[in-house]
């Protein structure tokens, strides 16, 4: 039987002489512990009233609307050089949690995430009360098993039968940019001691979707453009590959940007497929962008930070269909699966280290070679960070309460209210769908009683542009819903309904047409 020395007695002091340096005493903690637990659970009966069981309620505000004055007023945001009593940081947090957007509310649509998910909520509260970092073993065993263990799962519903390797990062964004990098590296390896002047000029491809046209000029989306700017591949060399009307990616016209490239002489080494769009929720043909890929040689990513629910739905993962091809994948486990933000895995096929190659700097005060335990499970060196937090740890607790069967009723329940929406949708007088849903969301216009019997001119298009801001203004200071709007293509103003949360019911679904049909009457 394995022997082990005592432990010191926490709660036994030895009295000993002060000892002072630089005028600081030094003997004894200063953190009043038991004042701490008080604090402690005292801010938990506010977070547990407030955040978990008024923000949740369909008969609360989804927001109370104050504008940035008004707000700057009402916090007291200026930082003194003493601090508050115990019952004003108290209050601060009732404000912090009344004048904030309520997200897990059964109304809000407004983005690809919503909804309170309990067990990934108390994984949060875990992690923030034990602080750990997830680079070495050492640090944070427990929490190096658990993102192995959720990534291992993950692979196995991309269909990468022979695993692959992974990392969970801040930010679907992030993973874009470890795939372009990743990719690139894969490329040139030389880059990566060399630099940019090793390589020729690189190209890659990305859809129509993955760009936001706006009043007739195409921006590159945030995440893609941004990164070819930070990577030094330059936002000019992201080639915009056109999409149907559908918002998919056409394989034909990909190929056609491919060889243009090839002719100017560039040098293509990506292309950035998606597997549920932002804004239309599109799906690209991943099996015949596969097989384009293979024939030019070039790495498959495949953006699934939305869509990736879907595999975890027997009805539904033909929308994926070939995503096991893939090089690279990012999936959000925060948006439809829910799981408290941020969630965010980025995976790739390649089981070579080509992860751990393109980012390791062997930092020897964290990664030495000569510890007592495997350090193959020392991880963080695959990172382009150092701190990182165990966020596969809020995603693991919630899958291991809930099991696969109820991630898939989830999910499956989500694509039947966005069918039950755009039903009713069409039913309606004055909603008008841009197109089916295939996802969950559910674009549509709503067109008041003044434009009804309107000719459909350039007069009514820009009419109609300006009735979802005049919308969304009155029901965020109503704090009644939040529904999204935007321009899209050739496309004035429509609404962007985003159903995730199981918390949702047809009754909601009901309430937000009946809402905008009050609020937009006399436009």
């Amino acid at each position: 039987m394995e022997s082990h020395s005592p432990v010191a007695d926490p709660g036994h002091v030895v009295k000993s002489s002060p000892v002072m340096i630089d005028g600081v005493a030094l003997n004894g903690p200063t953190l009043d512990v038991s004042a701490a637990e008080g604090f402690i659970q005292q801010s938990m009966a506010i977070i547990m009233e407030d955040a978990v069981r008024k923000a949740t309620n369909v008969r609360e505000k989804v927001c109370e609307w104050r504008s940035p004055e008004q707000l700057k007023e009402l916090l007291d945001l200026e930082l003194k050089d003493g601090g508050e009593a115990q019952s004003k940081i108290l209050q601060r947090c009732r404000d912090a949690i009344r004048y904030s957007v309520k997200t897990t509310h059964p109304r809000f649509f407004n983005q690809l995430y919503a909804g309170m998910e309990p067990y990934s909520m108390v994984g949060s509260f875990i992690i923030e009360a034990i602080k750990p970092s997830l680079y070495t073993y050492e640090v944070a065993p427990v929490f190096t098993l658990m993102e192995e263990a959720v990534l291992k799962k993950m692979m196995e519903f991309l269909g990468w039968e022979e695993g692959g390797d992974g990392i969970f990062n801040p930010g679907g964004s992030v993973s874009n940019m470890y795939a372009m990098n990743v990719a690139r590296f894969h490329h040139c390896p030389d880059i990566k001691e060399l630099g940019l002047s090793a390589v020729p000029r690189l190209v890659m491809f990305t859809s129509q979707e993955h760009k936001i046209l706006l009043f007739c000029l195409f921006q590159c989306h945030y995440s893609i453009s941004k990164a070819a700017a930070f990577l030094g591949i330059g936002t000019k060399n992201v080639y915009v590959v056109p999409s149907d009307k559908r918002g998919k990616m056409i394989p034909a016209a990909l190929e056609e940007q491919i060889k243009k490239a090839k002719n100017e002489g560039a040098e293509p080494f990506m292309v950035n497929a998606t597997a549920g769009t932002t804004v239309l929720g599109a799906f690209d043909p991943i099996e015949e962008i596969a097989d384009i890929c293979e024939k030019y040689n070039l790495w498959l990513h495949v953006d699934a930070c939305w869509g990736g629910a879907a595999l975890l739905s027997k009805k539904h993962r033909h929308l994926l269909k070939g995503i096991h091809r893939a090089n690279s994948v990012a999936w959000n486990p925060h948006k439809m699966l829910m799981a408290c933000l941020q969630c965010c895995a980025f995976m790739v096929r390649d089981k070579t280290g080509l992860l751990q190659r393109c980012h390791s700097a062997r930092a020897s005060y964290l990664f030495q070679q000569d510890k007592f335990y495997d350090v193959s499970y020392d991880t963080g060196d695959k990172s382009i960070q150092c701190s990182r937090k165990p966020d596969a740890f809020k995603f693991w607790l919630m899958w291991k309460a809930l099991g696969t069967s109820e991630l898939e009723r989830r999910v499956d329940r989500a694509f039947a209210m966005a069918r039950y929406l755009a039903q009713e949708i069409k039913k309606r007088e004055g909603f008008r769908l841009l197109m089916e849903p295939e996802y969950a969301n559910v674009c549509f216009w709503y067109i008041p009683p003044s434009l009804r019997n309107m000719p459909e001119s350039p007069e009514f298009w820009q009419k109609l542009h300006t009735v979802g801001p005049a919308v969304k203004e009155r029901m965020m200071k109503k704090g009644s819903m939040m529904v999204s709007y935007q321009p899209h293509g050739d496309k004035v103003n429509f609404f962007r309904m985003i159903i995730i949360s199981p918390q949702a019911s047809r009754e909601d679904m009901d309430f937000v047409l009946d809402e905008i049909d009050r609020l937009g009457q006399d436009l």
